[in-house]
Parts: structure tokens; sequence; C-alpha cells
């Protein structure tokens, strides 16, 4: 027996039907005794349809409205469960993120949690209350209702497991673990049994979608014990802890590859101090978040600045950097959006050489260039054209001995 923290995804919560099928399972934890809190996203494909409602407004609907229409999407599900385990004879009840105590920023559409109180959750946790709380969403401190950006419910999952000092964190989605790599993309693909969070926090930032970022710095920094399952199957997942002994044995653990982000590149830009704080700037103040950075060896008293942004910001940055570069002197500004980033990922990378050497010659020897590369102590990563993204994930996957049980 335990308190048991459940995240139920937007495939999960899809239809009645699956909402009844995620309330048996529920019911079934409760029954063996465990105290159960349950976060939910909103049903698959609602938040795009808000959105693109939006949109049938205004091209720049205003945000903190945009986050007002998209926290009804996790409030329709958090109701519809709490009425279906009701209709069962299970003590339930819904909360909004306010009323979880779900203390954010002021980021609309991307806020950071700073606090979960979680008083009222531990309230009906101990009167053996089921409690269901729409995920996704916050409140800042003048009241507003705030979202934490796509995957937000995970972090919801997370952060309010760390508040109430919950056993296990499970977060409940279409696949049924953490694989090696994107099973859609590479048949050889092998679900792991564990991961560490140093590893999962890595292939989160480099494009696998199984978990979301900061949902994994949460666990990390709080030691929550996170669970990857499937909903649709009684299958054990992959667990996500903290690094264990054997784990050295796999130099590297797991592939990614990211086809979201875009490349922008200044060109002929004074060789000059300060020039890249000038140029990179602008773009922080605006939100947005920049990945790679590159700066070429100065010639003939100017160089070559390049970086990555999410695709989604791709158009803001442009039109961002063509003022920045008429302000500084630059050439001129050249975009992509026609790129993918693919990386390994592992653990025991900080203690083998010739990682990096057996990536280059992989992907050398499938004829793909390589345009960027950033590394940290247990990944690195390349930028490369996006039609190679496929054949450089299989490629890599079976040179780092991953097709192997």
């Amino acid at each position: 027996m335990g308190v048991i923290v459940q995240k139920y995804g937007g495939t999960s919560v899809a239809n009645i039907e699956r909402i009844q099928n995620v309330a048996k399972r529920v019911a079934k934890t409760y029954d063996q005794g465990n105290d159960v809190v349950v976060i939910l996203s909103a049903m698959a494909g609602v938040t795009d349809n808000l959105i693109e409602m939006a949109g049938q407004i205004t091209d720049r609907p205003e945000r903190r409205e945009m986050d007002v229409l998209l926290a009804t999407g996790e409030q329709t599900t958090a109701a519809l469960l709490a009425m279906t385990l009701i209709s069962m004879k299970y003590p339930a009840q819904s909360l909004l993120g306010y009323q979880a105590e779900v203390r954010t920023d002021c980021s609309y559409g991307n806020a950071r949690i700073q606090k979960v109180g979680a008083g009222r959750i531990k309230e009906l946790v101990e009167d053996r209350k089921i409690v269901v709380v729409a995920g996704f969403q916050g409140i800042d401190p003048a009241g507003n209702i705030t979202t934490l950006g796509r995957g937000g419910s995970d972090t919801s999952a997370v952060a309010i497991a760390a508040a109430i000092n919950a056993d296990m964190c499970e977060i409940y989605t279409d696949v049924d673990g953490v694989y090696t790599t994107d099973p859609n993309i590479c048949s050889k693909a092998r679900k792991m049994n564990r991961i560490t969070f140093d590893e999962m926090l890595e292939m989160a930032s480099l494009g696998a979608k199984v978990l979301q970022i900061r949902s994994v710095e949460f666990a990390k920094k709080y030691n929550v014990p996170v669970h990857v399952r499937s909903s649709f199957s009684e299958e054990e997942g992959t667990m996500v802890v903290n690094e264990y002994t054997d784990m050295e044995r796999l130099v590297v653990s797991g592939i990614t590859c990211s086809k979201n982000d875009a490349r922008i590149l200044v060109k002929g830009v004074p060789d000059q101090p300060g020039i890249a704080a000038k140029v990179l700037t602008p773009i922080s103040d605006a939100g947005i978040v920049v990945d790679i950075i590159i700066q070429s060896s100065p010639r003939n008293g100017t160089n070559d600045i390049a970086f990555t942004v999410p695709k989604t910001e791709y158009d803001r940055a442009m039109e961002i950097e063509q003022k920045v570069a008429e302000e500084i002197g630059a050439k001129e500004v050249q975009g992509d959006k026609g790129i993918a980033k693919v990386s390994v990922v592992g653990v025991g990378m900080k203690n083998h050489a010739g990682v990096a050497a057996k990536m280059f010659s992989t992907l050398a020897a499938e004829n793909i260039n390589i345009r960027m590369i950033s590394t940290s102590e247990i990944h690195i990563s390349c930028v490369i054209t996006e039609k190679y993204a496929e054949l450089a994930v299989r490629s890599l996957h079976t040179a780092f001995g991953l097709d192997k049980e």
C-alpha cells in the first residue's frame, strides 16, 4: 500500500469508452489499498482543435486568453473521469490546477511551476478520496490561469507526486515504455527495463516524445520514481530511476531524432566583443529557446553565427534576426526548416572514448553530411538534412549494437 500518482495522456482518455477503462484501472489500484491521485491530459485532438478555433479569429491570439481556452480541455476530462468513478461507487473528486495549488510564473503558454501547495490534495487523500486533477495548468501570482506547454500534464504529475511524497508516479501513455529509439522509425528498437534520470533527461531534450523534459527534471530533483507504461495493457513498462551499477554495460543506451528544429544563419557578423550577445539577446527577450550555437572562425574581420530554434518559432526568430542584422551591419540572414537533429545518448559515454568517431564515421558511410554538432557528458547530437533522419537513426542503432538483446 502507498500513495500512487497516475497520469493518463490524451490517447488514454480520447473518448468515453477509454475514460471508463482508465476508471477501472484507477479503481483496481485503489482496491489494492493504495491512495490514488490521477492527473489527466485533454482528450486526444482537443487542444489542437481549440488552437485551430482561436486561429480562425486571429493569427496572434492574446496569450492569457489562449491559456484560459486551452485549460478547458483538461477540465473536461477531469470532470468526466470523476463522474465515471462516482457512478462506479468510488469516492472521487476533481480539482482544477489552481484548486490543487499548482502555482506558476506568468509565462502564458509555457509557464513554469514554482510551488505545489497540495494541501487540499492531502486532505482529500487522508479522507480516502480518489483525487482527479486537471493537468497542464496552474495559477500565477495575479490569479490568472496559466498552462505549462506541450506535455505539461507530465510535469503536473511529477510535481504533484513530489509535493505529496508519493511512492510512485506512473505515466500512462500509448506506448509500453521507453525504447532504444522510435519503433516507428526502426523496427529493431527495444524496450528498456530501466533508464537513468540523466539519460531520460537527455533523450527527452533531444526529441524522445515519451516524457516531457521538465517532468524528468522534477523527478530527478526530488527523486520521484517514474514508471512509464501503456494504458492499453498490463505489461510492466520502463522504470526511470537513479543511476545503477550495471548501467555502464551499455556505452550508448538510445538514439533520438527531432524534426522540430529550424536553423538560422547570420552571415558576415562583425568580429568584435559582445557581438554574439547582440545577435542572441533579442531572441532570448522574445522567449524563444535557442539550442545549438556555432560561431565560425573570423575571416576578413567578420564571422558567421548559426543557431537552432523550435520550428514553431522560426518565423518570429527570422523577423527578429533580420532587424538585428541591419542594426549590427551583418551581411545577411539565412534560414532552413529542413533539418533534423540526431543524437546518441548513454551514461556509459562518460568513461568510454571513440563514441563521436563511431557516430561520425557511421553517418559518413551513409553519405550524410553533418551541419552542426553539440555534445554533453552523455550525449552527442548532429544536425543533418531532414530527409536523411530516419536512415541516420537506423544506421546508428545498428552501429552501437542496440539491435541486439
